[in-house]
C-alpha cells in the first residue's frame, strides 16, 4: 500500500508539471505513456497484497467489531467498504485477463503488441480499483493499531492498586 502511495504520489507530481491549468496535458502522447507505466507499476505493487487482501479485511472487520465504541473513526465502515467493492471488481478485471490471454495467439507473449496492448488495458481498467486500494489501504493499519491498543475482553480486569497505608512511615 505505502508502495502504491508513493506511485500515486509521483504522478501528481508528474501531472502538475506536464498539464496546463485547465488539465490538459502538454504531450498527449508522452502522458499516455506515462499514464500506462503508472497503471502497470501500481498493479504491480498490489500483487503483493492481492492474495492475501480478502483475509486483511476480515480481520480488519473483526479487529472493528471489537473495538469499543469510542476508538472507532466514523469512516473505517465507510472505507471498507470501499475496498471490498474495490477488490470484488479487481478480482473480476483479473479473472477478465486471464481468460483475454490464454485466448491470445501462442504467438503473443510479453513484449509483442498484442500481449502487451492486452495487459496494458488490463491495467488501464483496474487502475481506479488500485486507486482505492492506495488512497483507502491505510484505513487497514489503523484499525490494528486501534485493536493493539483496546483492551482485550479475554484479559482479566487489572486488580485495584492497594491503597497507600498512611500509618507507614516514609522510607529516606
Amino acid at each position: 500500500m505505502s508502495d502504491s502511495k508513493k506511485i500515486l504520489d509521483a504522478w501528481d507530481a508528474y501531472s502538475d508539471e506536464h498539464t496546463d491549468l485547465d488539465g490538459w496535458p502538454y504531450d498527449d502522447h508522452a502522458y499516455g505513456l506515462r499514464a500506462s507505466q503508472r497503471d502497470a507499476d501500481t498493479a504491480e505493487a498490489f500483487e503483493s497484497l492481492r492474495y492475501g487482501a480478502r483475509h486483511l479485511l476480515a480481520t480488519a472487520e473483526t479487529q472493528l467489531g471489537s473495538l469499543p465504541e469510542g476508538a472507532v473513526q466514523s469512516r473505517w465502515i465507510y472505507q471498507l467498504s470501499v475496498l471490498h467493492a474495490a477488490l470484488d471488481r479487481l478480482e473480476q478485471l483479473h479473472e477478465q485477463w486471464l481468460e483475454t490471454r490464454d485466448s491470445l495467439p501462442a504467438t503473443a507473449k510479453p513484449g509483442t503488441t498484442a500481449f502487451d496492448d492486452a495487459l496494458a488495458e488490463y491495467h488501464a481498467e483496474s487502475w481506479s480499483y488500485l486507486d482505492d486500494w492506495a488512497t483507502n489501504g491505510k484505513t487497514l493499519r489503523e484499525i490494528n493499531a486501534a485493536a493493539r491498543k483496546a483492551p482485550s475482553p479475554l484479559a482479566p480486569a487489572p486488580a485495584p492498586a492497594p491503597a497507600a497505608d498512611r500509618r507507614t512511615p516514609a522510607r529516606k
